[in-house]
């Protein structure tokens, strides 16, 4: 049981990680959108963020939920 939990905080910190990750390179892209005046790249910078958002919270709710179930 000790290698399932290991191996669980190990997916659940990649999840976290991919989705900060996600949310830094929209952050990145709303900035540069509002840099050139760019509505485009504005609004594909806020939807990743949002959606890294919602992985990292994914990674830090519903990963030790179902470690819980399994384990």
């Amino acid at each position: 049981m000790e290698l399932f939990a290991a191996m669980m905080n190990v997916i659940q910190t990649a999840i976290i990680a991919i989705g900060v990750g996600l949310s830094l390179y929209g952050g990145i892209n709303l900035m540069e959108g509002y840099g050139g005046d760019n509505p485009a790249s504005k609004s594909q910078g806020i939807k990743q963020m949002m959606a890294g958002g919602g992985i990292a919270l994914i990674g830090s709710v519903v990963v030790p939920m179902l470690s819980g179930l399994f384990g």
